[in-house]
């Protein structure tokens, strides 16, 4: 199984951008797609998830700015991200659970300039 994140770049404040995350050599839709962020100097952190019946959790920093969803379709997962804040800037992952197997993409760099 091999996650490909993309969609990253350099936005002003206030911006928006989508990331998406396409999924290869798996079939199955029994799983759990994820966004987590590192920035420089932290541990990387959660974001959000969709679970297998599409129903989502945010973490608070990004509540009501941030949306994700899938197409399973497609093996795509996606983050939306509006009111875009110099904070978020970062590394966004994509992760994705199946059972007790877990796999992340490479990452994509998010810049939020002021």
């Amino acid at each position: 199984v091999q996650l490909q994140a993309s969609g990253g770049g350099l936005v002003q404040a206030g911006g928006s951008l989508r990331l998406s995350c396409a999924v290869s050599g798996s079939t199955s839709n029994l799983n759990v797609m994820g966004w987590y962020r590192q920035a420089p100097g932290k541990q990387r952190e959660f974001v959000a998830r969709i679970l297998i019946g599409g129903s989502t959790v945010y973490a608070d920093s990004v509540k009501g700015r941030f949306t994700i969803s899938r197409d399973n379709g497609k093996n795509m997962a996606y983050l939306q991200m509006n009111s875009l804040k110099p904070e978020d800037t970062a590394v966004y992952y994509c992760k994705r659970t199946v059972g007790s197997a877990v796999y992340w993409g490479q990452g994509t760099q998010v810049t939020v300039s002021s």
